[in-house]
């Protein structure tokens, strides 16, 4: 039988960070609203996060890495909105922030997580950001931590 690894819901030990667009704030600060409860739900004491607003979607990925390198976080998540317009402005926003958020992760070995809406229409981003489909900004804080329990599970390297 295989040995399995697989994170839980505990609280979490370590620092979080929510990094967090202004950009859309009417939608963003839903996002945030609900990753501090879920964090809060799960133990995680307020003085136990930090927030840092950034200006829009696209920045998200700079300020993430520089907190994934400071090595003060267990986790960091990333919230911001992207909704399709007229141009192409949506998709090399959204690429950018999503490759980006994608690298901070895997160059640090930091769980970033991605809790950005990505969507069509503003009625799209307002039924994710916590009216009929959830919110998203609670799912990715729970993934956080999730991420967090796993990693400590986790067999450490041998010196």
């Amino acid at each position: 039988m295989p040995t399995v690894y697989e994170g839980n819901f505990a609280t979490p030990h370590g620092r979080f960070a929510l990094v967090v667009a202004r950009f859309n704030g009417f939608l963003v600060e839903s996002l945030a609203e609900g990753a501090m409860d879920a964090l809060k739900r799960h133990g995680v004491a307020d003085d136990a996060v930090d927030l840092v607003r950034v200006p829009g979607s696209f920045e998200i990925p700079v300020i993430a890495r520089h907190l994934a390198d400071s090595q003060r976080y267990a986790a960091i998540i990333c919230l911001g909105a992207v909704i399709k317009g007229d141009t192409d402005h949506y998709d090399y926003v959204a690429g950018s922030a999503t490759s980006g958020i994608a690298q901070v992760a895997t160059q640090t070995g930091v769980p970033v997580i991605y809790g950005l809406l990505t969507c069509d229409t503003l009625e799209q981003a307002i039924n994710r950001a916590g009216v009929k489909a959830g919110n998203k900004g609670f799912e990715a804080a729970v993934t956080a931590i999730e991420m967090v329990n796993l990693i400590h599970s986790l067999p450490k390297a041998k010196a």
